[in-house]
């Protein structure tokens, strides 16, 4: 009994930092020498005791967590599992699942791949208009417009010669094209009709990256640090022109590469060592739903179900055409797959799905600011 005591006594002073929810301690098992593994005594100096837990205590702990708190900030401790050691990032890395699966916004990754299917992703989007700053947050009370809530991208507009770009980051204080936090950019044409998204990393294996004068080569190892770096084009917003001034919105048009389900940044990163055969993304054309036009109002009108309370032309909905070849189809009206609009003098909604990626989105988002004098 002495041994086993002085035993307990050496791990369970190793283990106090750590500290779980309520509701995990009250269920979980009781801690006993028989759920530690004892590493020979020449490595005790170079393994954690944490990372000696075994392989299913540990799955069992993070996949509790795991399904226990799906908002922020309770998710940050979802995280913090996955910082402790690599043997707990691997486990957390295959428990915690794709928004696509489980609507939620976890790790930095996530952040480029395909939103839910069914319940559309609710974010705000908060304008800085005297540094030309843009900030995305993930919704943490969907029914409130004042919280911030978890914060995911920034953006940063800057005029390059005739044209604007917009440099995309994950941190809002480093906004620039040679930071590691650089995720993509946005570039304009001289009206500021068209636009082209370009992505930090490539959108399949074998991407080349644009040969554009701007075009950067930098470290970028927020996403997927095995990947190669640059700037490669994964989409193309245009705005029709309205030369005859006749009164009705914006139309705009949406060329994606979007993802496809299990086309993730990890698995970006698994192609480029295995060197799998070269296969593009397929392209995804979205077009502007159309309003109807409300006679006692004198205006325009969608159903934006709440989320949108202040008139403007930036306001739009996507919606998919059904023939992806032809701009011009018509698709399902009823699913819209990303809608934006002001509630705010400096707040702005922006709701998406599949398979639309919060990147995708929010570069999207971003075209619609600015005026547009040949398109209105």
């Amino acid at each position: 009994m002495s041994l086993t005591r002085s035993f307990l006594s050496r791990r369970s002073s190793s283990i106090r930092c750590f500290s779980l929810p309520k509701s995990l301690r009250e269920s979980r098992p009781p801690l006993s020498s028989d759920l530690l593994y004892d590493p020979p005594d020449d490595e005790n100096d170079d393994i954690s005791r944490w990372a000696s837990l075994i392989p299913e205590l540990l799955a069992e702990i993070i996949g509790r967590v795991e399904s226990s708190e799906d908002k922020w900030p309770l998710r940050r401790n979802v995280v913090a599992c996955a910082c402790v050691c690599k043997r707990w990032r691997d486990v957390t890395r295959e428990i915690v699942k794709s928004p696509l699966v489980t609507g939620r916004i976890t790790f930095p990754s996530c952040l480029k791949q395909p939103g839910p299917r069914d319940v559309p992703l609710q974010c705000l989007i908060k304008r800085d208009k005297k540094n030309s700053t843009f900030y995305l947050h993930l919704s943490v009370t969907p029914s409130s417009f004042s919280e911030k809530g978890k914060f995911l991208l920034a953006a940063r507009r800057y005029r390059c010669g005739a044209h604007i770009e917009y440099i995309i980051s994950l941190d809002a204080d480093d906004l620039s094209q040679g930071s590691q936090a650089y995720v993509g950019k946005l570039s304009s044409d001289f009206l500021g009709t068209n636009f082209m998204i370009y992505d930090s990393q490539p959108p399949h294996n074998g991407a080349k990256p644009s040969s554009s004068r701007s075009t950067r080569r930098f470290a970028s190892k927020q996403i997927s640090p095995q990947v190669p770096a640059g700037n490669f084009e994964v989409g193309q917003v245009s705005y029709k022109f309205n030369l005859l001034k006749s009164r009705g919105p914006r139309r705009m048009v949406c060329s994606l590469k979007c993802p496809g389900p299990g086309e993730t940044a990890l698995d970006q990163t698994r192609h480029a060592k295995t060197m799998l055969p070269e296969v593009d993304s397929g392209n995804t054309v979205l077009r502007n739903k159309a309003p109807r036009w409300h006679e006692h109002l004198q205006c325009w009108c969608l159903n934006f179900h709440g989320r949108v309370t202040v008139a403007s032309v930036k306001n739009f909905q996507l919606i998919a055409t059904v023939d992806q070849s032809q701009p011009g189809g018509k698709g399902d009206e009823e699913v819209v797959l990303l809608q934006f609009g002001k509630v705010g003098d400096d707040t702005f909604t922006m709701d998406y799905r599949q398979p639309l990626s919060a990147f995708q989105a929010f570069a999207i988002c971003l075209t619609s600011f600015g005026t547009k004098l040949a398109c209105e």
